[in-house]
């Protein structure tokens, strides 16, 4: 089947006028960012119950095809969408909604929690896709027949998918789980990458000194902006174990912060004053713990979380669906700590949350 290549704005326009009383419309991105912190988008893949196309955006202005895609009438199809999404994301500073994420609607259906989108296609329609073209330039061009067959075939077969997803979730009772979760995962806020909160990016931030939190903090802050502005990705600016060793030391001159083990004199040359400049702004900062305490679990928790996980399993098990997906174990320590999290709300809550919160009152209540 010849996948056509929408390169001129008549014919854009006149997909987007066909598409525009869909209830749904299959979705898919192809685009490339190892070079750049933002992604370059190179082909947009749609499809409805009886057309699929590919519309190339280095050639014609997307905004008929956002318009389309933002009506909050049509349900956006993806397939593990958040990359799109955050494709979408940057074009528009908004999330397209409402969603159906078939890798999400799968694993509530009790697939494995990441399961992909081939080997998806083939538990449902039993077609075995080609693994071609995986790495392809999608901003080269010309493109090929056979690369937009390819490209096509990501969402010719989603249409199948969600039929079949969409049917099974109403069957058991599950659709509006699938809602939940599309909700969450059309947040807004998942996609700002705020330079204010990029600390929370740095999982090694719990093991050092709260006097040095703050810094760090302000140097992932910092990192951020840069890779904003240069359009680089945040490791081509300086690495996190740079950022961590600055934080420790504090260095107050170039000298000092060349000494610093994982610092090379590239960084030093083209960052160099910038470094320190935050370095001297955060040394009238407060000590603070910024990240959540670390401390190990007492052995009344260490048991309680046991409890807790042998119960989501056997709840799991009865719902035919993996543990996984029902609660992690740091969810579990979430709701035990702070009665927060994604076991606190929602469709968890009255699957299994509510009655993990019991059993955490219960044994507080026996001292």
């Amino acid at each position: 089947m010849q996948i056509p290549l929408v390169q001129e704005r008549a014919a854009l326009a006149e997909l987007c006028d066909r598409f525009a009383s869909s209830q749904w419309i299959a979705l898919d991105t192809e685009f490339t960012r190892e070079s750049t912190y933002y992604a370059k988008l190179g082909l947009l893949q749609l499809a409805t119950e009886e057309t699929i196309a590919c519309i190339d955006p280095l050639a014609v202005d997307l905004l008929p095809v956002l318009e389309l895609l933002y009506q909050p009438t049509i349900i956006k199809v993806l397939h593990s969408g958040r990359q799109d999404l955050e494709v979408l994301y940057d074009l528009r500073r908004d999330v397209p909604r409402p969603l159906f994420d078939t890798q999400i609607a799968a694993a509530l259906l009790g697939h494995p929690a990441q399961i992909g989108y081939a080997a998806l296609v083939e538990s449902i329609t039993g077609v075995k896709l080609a693994k071609l073209h995986t790495r392809t330039n999608w901003e080269a061009r010309p493109l090929s027949a056979e690369q937009l067959r390819y490209a096509g075939d990501d969402v010719r077969y989603l249409r199948d998918v969600y039929h079949e997803l969409d049917g099974q979730l109403r069957s058991r009772g599950r659709l509006a789980w699938l809602t939940e979760e599309c909700e969450a995962l059309a947040d807004p806020a998942l996609y700002r990458n705020d330079p204010e909160t990029a600390y929370l990016r740095l999982n090694p931030g719990h093991s050092i000194a709260p006097a040095a939190q703050p810094l760090l903090r302000a140097l992932a802050a910092w990192r951020e902006r840069t890779a904003q502005a240069r359009d680089r990705p945040r490791g081509w600016i300086v690495s996190d174990a740079v950022l961590i060793e600055i934080a420790r030391a504090m260095p107050s001159d170039r000298e000092a912060l060349g000494r610093l083990p994982q610092v090379t004199a590239a960084v030093v040359r083209t960052y160099g004053d910038e470094l320190l400049d935050v370095v001297r702004a955060a040394r009238t900062a407060s000590a603070e713990r910024i990240w959540s305490d670390s401390r190990p679990m007492t052995s009344t928790e260490q048991n309680l979380t046991r409890r807790m996980l042998e119960r989501v399993n056997a709840v799991a098990q009865a719902e035919n669906i993996r543990p996984e997906i029902v609660a992690t174990r740091r969810a579990v320590h979430a709701l035990m700590r702070d009665r927060a999290g994604a076991l606190s709300k929602g469709w968890r809550r009255e699957l299994v949350g509510g009655e993990l919160i019991a059993m955490i009152e219960s044994d507080a209540a026996k001292g």
